[in-house]
């Protein structure tokens, strides 16, 4: 009787086992199939570094497939402003253009080009975040460009009580930005140096975690856009990211 009681025992045990094996196997799989699933925008590698080119048709642009959202933070559609975003890579430096129709401009008086602007984000803007720490996700670096050329590059770290301090760190990108009021869009282009980014050259197959957004318009009226909807008020929602690859 003891001897059945026992082998009973090892049976349900050993069931149990099994159980929680495949369930393990499963959440895996589970994991693996949303990483392979994760949003991805291709930067095509360029032989050398070119001049500031804004126009997405040109032999440069029109080589790099675009990526279009036209979602606002919480994934509701506003397509009257769908954006464009295509990249570009070198050796030292990583490009992006954004093609961004608008409705009404919400630009800053007095525009400073040669030095950064505090609080872009407070007028149109479009925004680039970007981290190579794949295991700190919360430590990546943002970057800011207006209609009117003007930039702002800041350094976060989400586990740091004080953040905010990253506006600090200069990364030594450059920009450029044109309006066209006829066709209501405007063009900025970023070209950003790999080593403010990433310690790690450059290599086609190389992956980044990132995200983009807009804010069109002002108060009340403001749109807020994500190619990757953060869910949330807030941007910076580094679990929402999707990621750049560098191609050949």
């Amino acid at each position: 009787m003891v001897l059945d009681w026992i082998g009973s025992f090892k049976t349900i045990g050993l069931s149990l086992f099994t159980g929680v094996v495949i369930l393990a196997l499963s959440m895996t799989s589970i994991a693996y199939a949303q990483d392979s699933n994760t949003a991805t925008v291709k930067s095509v590698r360029a032989a050398h570094n070119v001049a500031f080119d804004l126009d997405p048709n040109s032999p440069f642009w029109r080589d790099a497939p675009p990526v279009s959202f036209a979602g606002d933070r919480y994934g509701r559609p506003v397509p009257q402003l769908r954006t464009e975003v295509r990249s570009r890579w070198t050796n030292d430096s990583l490009y992006l253009l954004f093609v961004c129709p608008y409705q009404t401009l919400n630009l800053k008086p007095s525009p400073e080009t040669k030095t950064e602007t505090n609080q872009l984000w407070k007028w149109d803007v479009a925004e680039a975040f970007i981290g190579s720490d794949f295991q700190h996700i919360h430590r990546y670096k943002e970057f800011e460009l207006s209609p009117q050329g003007e930039w702002l590059d800041l350094d976060i770290d989400l586990d740091q009580p004080h953040h905010e301090n990253g506006w600090m760190w200069n990364s030594g990108f450059e920009t450029t930005a044109r309006i066209d009021s006829n066709k209501k869009i405007w063009y900025g282009a970023m070209r950003i140096p790999f080593a403010s980014i990433d310690a790690q050259p450059p290599h086609a197959g190389s992956l980044l975690r990132v995200n983009f957004f807009r804010g069109q318009g002002a108060p009340p009226d403001q749109q807020l856009l994500a190619w990757q909807a953060p869910m949330g008020e807030s941007f910076h929602v580094p679990e929402r990211f999707g990621q750049l690859e560098l191609v050949k």
